[in-house]
């Protein structure tokens, strides 16, 4: 069995990073999510919720196992025995970020990186984007596992609820 790792910030968990995960733990038998904190990015939830959204969220999945870390990933997947790490790649932007980290994390550990990409009804969701739609008001339930519809709801408050006659996707 091959331990691969599927880093990410997952702020939050979309049903495209749920996905990826289903799919890499299918194709290689046992799979860390790796719920990293990265200072560059201003996080909705803290590192210890999404953490505890993604176990949630993969709670069905045999082999998947979830942990948060801080600082380089090389060190942590050497610390967890990974032999690959995976990334979810949407778009052309995402492969010329992500083919330069790949590239890094190899020459720097020798740790190899394989591309997925989500399924095309998932492919536009981006958490970003998630977090936009429900600031305004807007549904999000199609874009994220249910136990994250409410956690979003919940941390963006109900005053942001759509008012009747509002379009979900406007």
């Amino acid at each position: 069995m091959r331990r691969v790792i599927y880093p990410g910030t997952f702020d939050p968990l979309t049903l495209g990073h749920l996905d990826v995960i289903e799919r890499a733990v299918h194709l290689f038998g046992e799979l860390i999510v790796a719920v990293g904190n990265n200072p560059a990015k201003k996080s909705l939830f803290s590192l210890r919720e999404r953490t505890d959204m993604v176990r949630e969220a993969t709670g069905h999945l045999p082999n998947v196992t979830v942990h948060s870390f801080t600082g380089l990933l090389v060190h942590f997947a050497r610390r967890m025995k990974a032999g690959a790490v995976i990334r979810g790649i949407r778009t052309v932007s995402d492969f010329e970020y992500e083919i330069q980290m790949a590239l890094t994390n190899r020459a720097a550990a020798g740790l190899e990186t394989l591309f997925v990409t989500p399924r095309p009804e998932y492919q536009y969701f981006s958490s970003q984007l998630i977090k936009e739609i429900a600031s305004m008001g807007g549904d999000v339930s199609a874009m994220v596992p249910p136990c994250v519809v409410a956690r979003v709801a919940a941390k963006l408050g109900r005053r942001n609820r759509r008012r009747p006659g509002e379009d979900a996707a406007s």
